[in-house]
């Protein structure tokens, strides 16, 4: 998803619309539903999409387009994505260590 997005930092409304195949109103409505898509303004008012609001925006184009889920049923979608943070590689080993720590330290304390 992210490839299809041309390698910048910002992006005007007209650009958004034509890499997601909708016209500018219909971003500027997603905007206004989902609190994830913030672009920022210009000096004279105009928005300014970053990477990770295009790459929000095809999230939501998809469900709505691609799953049919609704706006409310979308937004619950994507808050719930939001609240799980994504596995770390070698989370276990990690905890592992954790675990060993804490049990010395409790042999420590007694």
């Amino acid at each position: 998803m992210s490839e299809l997005i041309p390698d910048k930092s910002y992006f005007r409304i007209g650009e958004v619309s034509k890499l997601l195949g909708v016209e500018p109103y219909v971003v500027r409505y997603w905007e206004s539903e989902f609190r994830t898509v913030k672009p920022i303004r210009t000096k004279s008012y105009q928005r300014l999409y970053r990477r990770k609001d295009v790459q929000e925006l095809m999230k939501i184009k998809s469900l709505l387009y691609k799953d049919k889920y609704t706006i409310a049923g979308a937004k619950k979608k994507l808050s719930t994505n939001s609240q799980i943070p994504a596995p770390v590689e070698g989370y276990l080993e990690v905890l592992d260590e954790i675990k060993k720590e804490l049990r010395m330290i409790r042999a420590l304390m007694r």
